[in-house]
């Protein structure tokens, strides 16, 4: 199924960086972003996340949450949040339930290779639970602040 703008989020409950939770419900009124991202520590989900986090302080001031979303392990996460020094939770749906229930769990070609991975994406959600901006198949540059005006829209 593939989540668009107007849909409730779909429930999720993951394990995140230094031994914490995150769920939809914990995040029911306040308005959040999830980005998904195929794997950590490589240099587009490097890029991403320190683009994130270095507008975290606004999007804190604008009232928003920001979690990042990929299949590795929390182990590998505080790691990854270690080295390059993220501000942003790190999530971890290693068994696969969050990144299918919003459709980023998708069929990938590299180099002729069909293999399955995590398709980059975001999600906007606000306070009351629904998604009010998605998007898909996300180009890196530039995209955290694009994201960030759309919260302050909100």
């Amino acid at each position: 199924m593939e989540i668009t703008e107007g849909h409730p989020v779909p429930a999720f409950d993951m394990a995140t960086d230094g031994d914490g939770r995150v769920s939809s419900g914990a995040l029911k009124g306040k308005a959040h972003v999830l980005y998904f991202y195929p794997k950590a520590d490589t240099p587009g989900c490097t890029t991403e996340g320190q683009d994130f986090s270095a507008l975290a302080d606004d999007f804190a001031a604008a009232g928003a949450a920001v979690i990042a979303v990929s299949r590795d392990p929390v182990k590998k996460l505080d790691r990854f949040k270690a080295k390059y020094d993220l501000r942003v939770v790190l999530a971890s749906d290693e068994p696969g339930e969050v990144t299918e229930s919003f459709g980023v769990w998708v069929e990938k070609s590299l180099y002729g290779r069909v293999y399955m991975g995590v398709e980059r994406a975001t999600f906007l959600i606000d306070a009351a639970g629904v998604v009010r901006r998605v998007w898909r198949k996300v180009k890196v540059k530039g995209h955290a602040a694009e994201v960030l005006e759309a919260v302050r829209a909100l």
